[in-house]
């Protein structure tokens, strides 16, 4: 008897029709972003937005553009099926193909865990609105590195930027953004974030810390499935847009206005457009929680749990 059929929580099967359909309508969803990134690569055009969901997170063109029910949906098999539904963890049961659990190892579960783990304690944390994006500049204080200056130039003169980050609080609680600070700017943020600490600090207002969701999306691929993920990923390019508006850089090249969080009225219009994504990342923190939960319950149940393991293991970089 297979998994499917023991456990009450995953009985969904999928038509071969209907998910094929869905399959479909899930590779244009994600060609809009990954034909334009394919083009701009062969020709050698970088785009400071759009290109850092590409390169920072580690997820293929390719494994976007694939589709993959959630944990809980087995498949009608067809004649031939897509590559993905042919190795693990995928498992073929008479007609049905489903995602098997067993197939996870003990440092995949203990991963999961720690990542269900990372996105409650958020999500359960007070929102801090009164960034302002001021950790992009940090980034660039005294012009130590300018990471995005072959493509995109600054829109003030260095003095004008180191000024500005001297003059503002930094609160920065996301170790991702603060380990790219200038080394001369990290004293002035109240935080000094560390890998470890990430759990006790990510709120759920920052732009980076919702960023991430498409990145815990992506580490728990296929069992979330691919509307979740690219529900993520669509999110982390807005905010991503966000950022780099709120940035030191210069987008008008790219059609983006930018937000001038060094004036009052800038950082205004920078927390209301941070306050409507994080309300956004919401409900998405939310279901990959929710996603989790029935897979974890599972195999955390099933002999050779190892629910023990997942202290031990520091997965989130």
């Amino acid at each position: 008897m297979s998994l499917i059929s023991r456990n009450a929580e995953v009985t969904t099967t999928l038509q071969q029709s209907e998910w094929q359909r869905l399959a479909a309508e899930h590779r244009r969803r994600a060609e809009r972003w990954t034909v334009p990134a394919r083009q701009r690569h062969t020709h050698g055009v970088p785009h400071p937005i759009e290109d850092f969901l590409f390169t920072y997170y580690s997820f293929t063109l390719g494994k976007l553009e694939t589709w993959h029910p959630p944990f809980g949906c087995s498949l009608e098999a067809s004649d031939k099926m897509a590559p993905q539904f042919e190795r693990a963890p995928y498992r073929r049961d008479g007609q049905q193909i489903f995602a098997d659990p067993s197939a996870l190892s003990e440092k995949a579960v203990a991963r999961l865990v720690w990542i269900r783990e990372l996105l409650v304690q958020t999500q359960n944390r007070t929102p801090n609105f009164s960034c302002h994006g001021i950790h992009e500049w940090a980034m660039v204080y005294r012009g130590h590195e300018i990471r995005h200056e072959a493509s995109t130039p600054l829109r003030l003169r260095q003095s004008e930027i180191d000024a500005i980050v001297e003059s503002r609080p930094i609160a920065c609680s996301h170790f991702d953004a603060f380990r790219h600070f200038s080394p001369d700017a990290r004293a002035f943020n109240r935080f000094q974030p560390s890998l470890d600490a990430r759990p006790h600090l990510e709120q759920p207002g920052c732009v980076h810390a919702n960023m991430d969701l498409y990145k815990w999306a992506s580490k728990c691929m296929p069992w979330i499935g691919s509307e979740l993920h690219i529900e993520c990923f669509e999110l982390a390019i807005r905010l991503r847009e966000l950022d780099m508006r709120a940035s030191p850089y210069d987008l008008t090249a790219y059609g983006h206005r930018p937000i001038a969080i060094e004036t009052a009225e800038g950082r205004r219009e920078y927390e209301a457009l941070q306050k409507q994504l994080a309300s956004e990342a919401r409900p998405l923190r939310e279901k990959l929680i929710g996603h989790l939960d029935p897979l974890l319950s599972i195999v955390q149940r099933s002999p050779g749990s190892c629910h023990a393991a997942a202290g031990a293991l520091r997965p989130g970089a």
